[in-house]
């Protein structure tokens, strides 16, 4: 939840509310010196959004989510239908249904497509910058070619990284000595950055590309703080993810015939190489090329089948490997697409935003080092929390809670997890003997699942108290 909500969705929410909830601007966290790395035009969108529905009259945030999910649901289509074009257009009609059915259904696609992920959102972009290129073999478009570096700019003012991408996009260009589309789409991308990075920055931050700086500053300094993998891992994670054995078809399709269709192999292949070297690997990292690995491995798949006798003899057994691919994947895709992600978290907040005497609020975890974030956009209150954790004791928190104003005062608990959780509020009850129960909130059934197989997943069940004061 970390990224696709609190380094958007809070953010954006607390700028319309003069509050300033990561202290990325200088405009509204006095002192500020140092960007924080972070691209704004993301958050900054939904920062416009959000007071165009208030200018409405829609300030229930779960009402707005609708609308940002909605928004994003129909920009995730084009992923969709710029697959089907690109594989229609290098492979034939028989292609692009499958590469369109896949992008459309495969089951982590619908969940990804409506959240506010940079790795997901960066996608039609790209998508939409390399189909300008195919689409115009020889280059005569000079509009759809200076859309392409627009596009390419969008992406990575998006997510950063994508920068990765470019480079590659642009080597093609450059080793098929297309010096035409070279030069029109480049203009079109040094425009559209430095409006979209160059002069925000000189506004907020009074220097140009002040944001990017410290992104790649901070990933020089922090690159082996993060989740450390070996440098396959990307590779088996493909191979799951895509369902074997199909997803073996497709990792062969996409190797098979990179020199016919370099734009579609190489900068997707550069940046799955350079994030496979990068020591930090998260699996969110590689979502931005599975589309352009999806479209061209069914490409080179459904060209190779054409002309392998194997396969030609032996059609019943590659029909048996895509019913079983459709069969695996349908199971988690109804569960996944319908769940109600984080829900505890969520409907906490929910709770608590309409207690008419709510002042503020304590998290204890007390069996924890850290304490989980309160998504407090939901709250529509900006108070922050205190926490009781194994770093923060219970006496500390009670004595600052005690001497706060009145006005400001905690009246509220919420115990997250249930993991020693009567011994937990006996203990807070010495300090605030009038506790009262007063709801149980529970997580989603995929949540559960996910929180038994890894602890990691703060998904568990919130028990909320009040504290009654003499």
């Amino acid at each position: 939840m970390h990224d696709d909500h609190f380094l958007v969705i809070e953010a954006a929410q607390s700028w319309v509310d003069g509050y300033d909830y990561n202290n990325w601007m200088p405009t509204i966290t006095k002192g500020l010196t140092t960007p924080s790395g972070h691209s704004l035009l993301y958050p900054g969108f939904h920062y416009f959004l959000f007071r165009f529905l208030e200018l409405l009259g829609m300030t229930d945030p779960q009402g707005k989510m609708y609308v940002v999910r909605f928004i994003h649901a129909i920009l995730s289509m084009s992923i969709v239908y710029l697959g089907y074009r690109m594989a229609e257009k290098i492979s034939g009609s028989k292609a692009a249904k499958t590469t369109g059915l896949i992008l459309a259904l495969l089951f982590f696609m619908p969940m990804f497509s409506v959240r506010n992920l940079v790795e997901f959102v960066c996608i039609p972009p790209m998508m939409y910058a390399t189909w300008l290129v195919i689409k115009d073999e020889n280059g005569e478009r000079k509009s759809g070619l200076f859309f392409s570096g627009v596009m390419l700019a969008l992406a990575m003012s998006i997510r950063f990284q994508t920068i990765v991408f470019i480079g590659g996009f642009y080597l093609v260009l450059l080793l098929q000595k297309k010096w035409k589309e070279i030069f029109i789409s480049a203009a079109g991308f040094i425009l559209c950055i430095a409006l979209v990075q160059g002069i925000t920055d000189i506004i907020i931050w009074k220097r140009p590309f002040a944001e990017i700086g410290e992104y790649v500053h901070y990933n020089l300094e922090h690159a082996n703080e993060y989740i450390i993998q070996k440098w396959y891992n990307y590779i088996l994670l493909l191979a799951g993810i895509l369902i074997p054995p199909i997803s073996i078809f497709i990792l062969f399709g996409y190797v098979r015939n990179w020199r016919k269709h370099l734009l579609l192999f190489l900068p997707s292949f550069i940046f799955l190489v350079f994030h496979s070297y990068l020591p930090s690997k998260q699996e969110r990292f590689i979502l931005p090329i599975i589309p352009f690995i999806i479209t061209l491995g069914i490409c080179g798949w459904t060209d190779f089948v054409a002309q392998s006798n194997f396969w030609q003899r032996n059609q019943k057994l590659l029909r048996a490997c895509w019913i079983f691919f459709w069969a695996v994947n349908f199971i988690p895709l109804i569960f996944i697409s319908t769940a109600y992600s984080h829900r505890n978290r969520v409907e906490t907040m929910v709770y608590l935003s309409k207690k008419k005497d709510f002042k503020n609020f304590i998290i204890e975890e007390s069996q924890h080092d850290g304490f989980t974030q309160a998504p407090r956009f939901y709250l529509r209150h900006w108070a922050y929390p205190a926490a009781v954790t194994k770093s923060n004791s219970l006496e500390s928190v009670a004595e600052d809670t005690k001497s706060s104003p009145d006005s400001m005062r905690a009246n509220y608990v919420v115990f997250n997890e249930e993991e020693n959780i009567e011994e937990r509020v006996q203990n807070l009850k010495k300090y605030f003997p009038n506790l009262e129960l007063e709801a149980v909130i529970e997580p989603g059934l995929v949540d559960k699942v996910m929180h038994k197989l890894n602890k990691r997943n703060a998904n568990f069940t919130s028990y909320i108290y009040k504290i009654r004061y003499e």
